[in-house]
């Protein structure tokens, strides 16, 4: 089997997952998880291309941007779940089937990490797809690590349109605070 059809192949059975995951979200380009599906598969995508280079030339400048990216991809995720878990008071009786479980929470969290970025969980996301891209850097890599940029981006403005709906205000002033992925710049 060459490199190509087991890319192929593997990129298929990652996508099971995804595609079990978001379903629910891909009627609607109105709900966050429309864009997250898309930005979940460049990511695999660029996962999949890039593993034969993750331990090539260790030394390299782009694989030591990539460790750094990767390092910092681990902080936001571990730190929005449980931030989550602790303060989000998930409410059942919120009725949008698109989200997942932990989404339907009733409460604000600006504690932890969300005290500097109002969405660790997708920054955590975007550092790991600049992390992967950053394993083999080509033209292609970085134009498809672009695209899950603009997914991820796209994912935290449709999901922005939703807090301020069911937050109000209190999201606005929220918003005003902090920035989206990197703490004082974006």
């Amino acid at each position: 089997m060459n490199q190509s059809t087991s890319n192929i192949i593997a990129f298929l059975i990652g996508s099971i997952p995804i595609i079990y995951l978001s379903w629910r979200s891909l009627g609607s380009t109105k709900n966050h998880g429309f864009f997250r599906f898309f930005a979940w598969e460049i990511i695999l995508w660029l996962l999949v291309i890039n593993i034969r280079f993750w331990f090539k030339d260790p030394f390299s400048w782009h694989q030591i941007i990539s460790w750094i990216l990767l390092l910092i991809s681990i902080y936001p995720v571990i730190d929005g779940v449980y931030r989550f878990k602790a303060a989000g008071r998930i409410n059942h009786e919120r009725k949008d089937t698109t989200l997942f479980d932990f989404e339907h929470t009733t409460s604000l969290i600006t504690t932890g990490v969300y005290r500097y970025i109002r969405h660790p969980m997708y920054a955590s996301l975007l550092y790991l797809t600049w992390g992967i891209a950053f394993k083999n850097p080509s033209v292609i890599i970085l134009i498809y690590a672009e695209a899950a940029t603009i997914f991820l981006y796209l994912t935290v403005r449709v999901e922005e349109r939703e807090n301020l709906t069911y937050f109000g205000e209190e999201y606005r002033q929220y918003m005003k605070r902090t920035k989206r992925f990197v703490p004082w710049l974006w």
